[in-house]
């Protein structure tokens, strides 16, 4: 190689954090041709993971890793939320052992590279697509396994939760969590229902608060959150709860 072309070898890699993909728009940032990434390929000096990404020698990326590239380099908005967002901040006490499922959620018009959506990162990917909250709305940045990510704070997790029970996410495993849900922000949450499209949500969410005694609901303005009209129902063959206007699992409503 050529000594500018060494001295860039030497940038990359001095820039590469561990654990983590190198996309081809960061090598392209630090003046990396795709001729010159797929030279360093064939030395040795980087192993490729899918077209335009890349990991270092013996390096080991796991989903954390690979969802920082995803939005750091790509910029792509994604964030981890739901149960996933509730479980690396202290929540994890009642998530299934040994199932551990990444929910990433974006808006329904943002697609996942394929280097991402076709490698196995250890743990199972669940990307879910909606438009069920703003962009930015109760999102922050944490460290996750060693790499800083944008994800859910517990109040738009526990909505993201609601939003998959009961087909994706068990609707008392919700209900189970957020027992333990009792620091949250009364602004942020109020700012989040009214701003949730999903009257379903709206609905569960004030129930699930007031069966857990929540400390919030007290000083939310129900008068501001919508709640629609009519009667929905969550499941079939269950118990019509006249409070929330929901048709909810039985023991869920004759539980206390």
């Amino acid at each position: 190689m050529t000594a500018p072309e060494t001295g860039k070898l030497k940038r990359l890699l001095d820039l590469w954090p561990a654990h983590v993909v190198m996309t081809s728009a960061r090598l392209a940032e630090l003046g990396i041709s795709h001729g010159l990434a797929r030279q360093y390929v064939k030395n040795g000096w980087m192993d490729r993971v899918g077209v335009g990404a890349f990991k270092r020698p013996n390096d080991s990326v796991g989903w954390a890793g690979a969802v920082e590239s995803l939005q750091d380099q790509l910029q792509i908005p994604v964030h981890v939320g739901a149960l996933s967002a509730l479980a690396v901040q202290g929540h994890q006490q009642y998530l299934r052992l040994g199932h551990e499922a990444i929910f990433l959620f974006s808006a329904p018009d943002v697609v996942l590279p394929a280097w991402f959506r076709n490698r196995d990162w250890g743990a199972a990917i669940h990307p879910v697509a909606t438009k069920l909250l703003p962009d930015g709305l109760g999102l922050h940045r944490d460290d996750v396994q060693g790499h800083k990510l944008t994800l859910s704070t517990p109040e738009r997790a526990i909505l993201e939760c609601l939003h998959l029970a009961p087909d994706r996410i068990a609707l008392m495993e919700s209900v189970e969590v957020a027992q333990g849900l009792l620091t949250l922000r009364p602004d942020l949450m109020q700012a989040l229902l009214e701003a949730c499209n999903s009257i379903k949500v709206r609905r569960l969410f004030l129930f699930v608060a007031e069966k857990n005694t929540l400390p919030v609901l007290k000083r939310l303005d129900l008068s501001r959150i919508g709640l629609g009209s009519g009667a929905r129902s969550i499941v079939k063959g269950g118990v019509y709860h006249a409070g929330s206007r929901l048709t909810l699992p039985r023991g869920l409503v004759e539980n206390g």
